[in-house]
């Protein structure tokens, strides 16, 4: 009897994962909840940065930028580009940034997302506990954020738990979408974001990569 053709493996090829570059200010909010998000998620190819100067959104844009243009000549990098890369920044209040619409501009010329918060991060953080409806600047959503103790949020100290902050997400999400519907200009709505579309992506990509 002939030899038969080989047999093939059965079972889908596994979906080639995206890697994705987050560049952030240089606050310890941001990075502590974005590195518990990337250990949650381990397995994807995830790089978070922080970006040379804090407060200054066309900075964290151009430093993000040109870290995607070296990408693909960096032993750092893997040699490899990334599919994706996202600036997380604030537009802060009382006073927005000055420079900030610049950096927008500057963002979608290079195709690099934007996940922007009014005014800061911590509203984001914020949603996962409460609903925010109101006007604050910077330091009250820092307070808000400061009454929820579980996440060990403290202005004066360099430390979040990100535990509380992981079942807490699909109201977060849902709180931030209604944010945005009520908002009649944009982002610069107070209160407003996005950063849901960023950590929304990043867990879609995680239910495909498990199949």
């Amino acid at each position: 009897m002939g030899r038969g053709k080989p047999l093939k493996r059965g079972g889908a090829k596994r979906p080639e994962l995206r890697r994705v570059l987050i560049y952030c200010e240089g606050e310890c909010t941001e990075k502590h909840y974005l590195n518990g998000l990337r250990s949650d998620l381990s397995g994807l190819p995830i790089q978070i940065q922080l970006g040379p100067e804090h407060g200054v959104p066309t900075a964290l844009v151009r430093a993000a930028a040109k870290h995607q243009e070296r990408a693909p000549r960096s032993r750092q990098d893997r040699f490899t580009p990334y599919d994706e890369v996202w600036c997380v920044m604030d537009v802060e209040a009382p006073a927005p940034h000055p420079n900030l619409d610049r950096a927008l501009r500057e963002a979608r010329q290079h195709g690099i997302n934007v996940a922007l918060s009014n005014p800061c991060f911590e509203l984001w953080l914020l949603l996962h506990f409460q609903e925010v409806r109101g006007y604050n600047t910077s330091e009250a959503a820092q307070r808000l954020l400061e009454q929820h103790k579980t996440c060990g949020y403290r202005t004066g100290r360099k430390h979040l738990d990100y535990s509380p902050f992981r079942p807490a997400h699909p109201d977060a999400a849902a709180r931030a979408r209604v944010l945005r519907e009520a908002a009649e200009q944009g982002h610069r709505t107070n209160p407003w974001t996005d950063v849901d579309r960023l950590v929304d992506g990043l867990l879609e990509q995680a239910r495909t990569a498990r199949g």
